[in-house]
């Protein structure tokens, strides 16, 4: 049978190629698969392990598992008429981090734009992680305790994010506006209708979450390229209130003059007193 070395060699290098795609954009093959119902991809890019932390699902491992929660995914995608629109992507070597806006139909006539970012991390050549992050307040109302992902790390971002991160942590309003540029903003994880652009509406926002002090931070992974630097973390003080430790991300991006043009912020942390 001639023919069977040039078959399997054309369905070695088909799969090869499927691998080096995936390989070069982990997350589009990760909502490619949830929005088919089908995990093939996934198994041929990363044929050791694939993880998922889902804030609906939890911590899904093994290939039973998998399937079931991308197949159950692909139905709610579904049913909510879904698309999916990339905001922005930070990668660097073994990790990447993509924001997205998932637009949703309500099904009230109404459609939902819901933040979210997934980080895509490869621990060796064949496995893959992948981090998902949101508040779930744009789908279902309310808000729910994410238990900690990662560990904290000896991370320490220089430069302006460390700068915001410091007077982040101080309660700090004048000190976080001077990291901003003049029409910078923050995005809270609701998305567009709570987002604070200039110095005006900035400083009332940081005057408010700084009623009772500063937020405490737990650092685990800082993704850098350079444009933006995605910090991993754990909220665990909101002022004078320790909080349960609540897994999250903030990317800051940096303007063309070294200060902030914007920070987006994915968790699902509420704040301990009543906000204005």
């Amino acid at each position: 049978m001639p023919w069977f070395p040039e078959f399997y060699s054309a369905v070695e290098l088909a799969r090869r190629q499927t691998r080096a795609a995936g390989l070069d954009d982990p997350v589009g093959q990760y909502f490619t698969a949830l929005n088919t119902g089908d995990i093939r991809v996934l198994e041929t890019v990363w044929p050791g392990e694939v993880v998922v932390f889902d804030p609906r699902a939890g911590e899904i491992r093994g290939h039973r598992r998998l399937r079931r929660f991308v197949r159950q995914n692909q139905e709610w995608l579904t049913e909510r008429r879904a698309r999916i629109e990339t905001v922005a992507a930070t990668c660097t070597a073994g990790r990447a981090v993509v924001e997205l806006l998932a637009h949703l139909d309500d099904g009230g006539g109404q459609g939902v734009a819901w933040p979210v970012a997934v980080v895509a991390e490869s621990p060796d050549d064949f496995s893959v992680v992948f981090r998902t992050y949101c508040s779930q307040w744009p789908v279902d109302g309310r808000r729910h305790i994410r238990s900690p992902i990662l560990a904290p790390a000896p991370v320490h971002p220089a430069g302006v994010v460390g700068s915001y991160l410091a007077a982040l942590e101080a309660g700090d309003a004048d000190g976080i506006l001077n990291t901003f540029e003049p029409d910078g903003y923050v995005r809270e994880p609701m998305g567009a209708s709570t987002t604070h652009r200039g110095t005006a509406q900035l400083r009332s926002f940081f005057t408010a979450q700084f009623t009772t002090g500063g937020i405490g931070l737990q650092r685990c992974a800082v993704t850098d390229d350079g444009l933006r630097c995605a910090l991993e973390y754990n909220c665990i003080r909101w002022g004078a209130d320790d909080l349960p430790p609540q897994a999250g991300i903030a990317v800051y991006e940096r303007g063309a003059d070294g200060l902030l043009a914007a920070a987006r912020i994915y968790d699902d942390v509420e704040a301990p007193f009543a906000r204005p």
